[in-house]
């Protein structure tokens, strides 16, 4: 890694561009604040690059990713019924870009924290016994393998249409999420929750053998195994059961947006999609947004809490880091919120003021 941070900005569509420019602002003051020298290289992907370029992700952009040191991304796309991006055919809509990319920057780990703030426990839609409890928990999803990257197509048949797609696993990438979920809950609460569907599914029945070899080599982390619906119902039944949830793709990309509604708003949570080295692709955990989209409303909280995951797993910049998710603690306890976390009598701000207001407590 360069003595220089080089970080690809990729502005996207809808808020992505006002919560990126909120974010970086706030890696700017911290990085006066630690003495961080950063570089950030704008490129564009998603439905901006369709727009300059004729496709969701050039050769170009993939590049200049691989030669930084991380990425940092908004939120991509636009409204599925409307936008003319979603007249494409699905290989160059919005969201083929994000799936190259991790493809190509072999992003196979996704973290998802969720985590519950206290002075926000009034937002969480669960039973006031339950989010009195809190609860911390981290969704390692697998990102690269699974339905999503299967072969898929559609066919007449009989006269009728049918569609397949095809859901493989191999057991080394089995292998590699389960070792990355094992290591982050060593530094944890030192427990796994395995999910899967292996009293149907053949791939799942592969990942359940695999995490238990894993297991083995860390004799100090529980693991306990879960069908991905029973998952799903206890994650509203009492969430502050889980530590690390570990899961394949399509589960993860499900199970990764109910715990994050749990929290209250979906605008609230970073995520972190990570390779086997030190680099990584840093996003929110919402979409793009764009019916509020240039309003100065949108919550950046996840993006900025995104770039302080940047500064912990990338850069190793824990006191940084932890510098941002304080300023973000301080920010809600004085009684700042955006609209989507707004309650009666708090301090409703912008998008960019809630930045202001985070950037005065680092």
């Amino acid at each position: 890694m360069s003595e220089t941070l080089r970080i690809a900005c990729i502005r996207g569509d809808g808020i992505g561009p006002e919560i990126v420019d909120t974010a970086i602002r706030v890696l700017e003051k911290t990085g006066e604040k630690f003495g961080l020298k950063m570089e950030f290289i704008q490129v564009r992907m998603g439905g901006a690059s369709i727009d300059a370029n004729g496709a969701p992700l050039t050769d170009e952009t993939i590049e200049i990713c691989k030669g930084s040191d991380a990425v940092l991304m908004g939120s991509i796309g636009g409204n599925t019924s409307t936008s003319p991006w979603y007249q494409l055919p699905p290989e160059k809509r919005p969201e083929a870009g994000l799936l190259k990319l991790r493809k190509s920057l072999n992003l196979f780990a996704n973290l998802r924290p969720a985590y519950l703030y206290p002075e926000l426990s009034d937002a969480c839609p669960l039973k006031k016994e339950v989010a009195d409890k809190g609860f911390d928990l981290l969704i390692m999803r697998e990102l690269t393998g699974g339905l999503y990257f299967g072969e898929r197509k559609t066919i007449t048949e009989n006269g009728e249409r049918k569609a397949i797609d095809t859901l493989t696993y191999s057991e080394s990438e089995i292998r590699r999420i389960a070792i990355k979920g094992f290591e982050i809950a060593k530094k944890r609460r030192k427990k796994v929750t395995s999910v899967d569907k292996a009293n149907v599914l053949d791939s799942s029945r592969l990942w359940r053998s695999v995490v238990e070899e894993v297991a083995k080599d860390y004799p100090d982390v529980t693991l306990e195994h879960m069908l991905v619906d029973n998952c799903a119902m206890q994650l509203v039944k009492d969430p502050s059961q889980f530590d690390v949830v570990l899961t394949e793709n399509m589960f993860g990309d499900i199970l990764s947006d109910e715990a994050s509604m749990v929290t209250g708003s979906i605008g609230m949570l970073s995520s972190a999609s990570l390779n086997d080295t030190k680099f990584g692709l840093y996003e929110p955990s919402h979409g793009s947004a764009p019916d509020i989209a240039g309003q100065n409303i949108a919550n950046p909280i996840a993006t900025i809490l995104s770039a302080a995951m940047m500064l912990r797993y990338s850069f190793d910049q824990d006191e940084a880091a932890q510098a941002i998710e304080d300023a973000v603690s301080g920010v809600l306890q004085d009684g700042y919120r955006t609209v989507d976390i707004y309650t009666e009598g708090m301090k409703k701000v912008g998008c960019s003021e809630m930045g202001d207001a985070i950037i005065e407590r680092i």
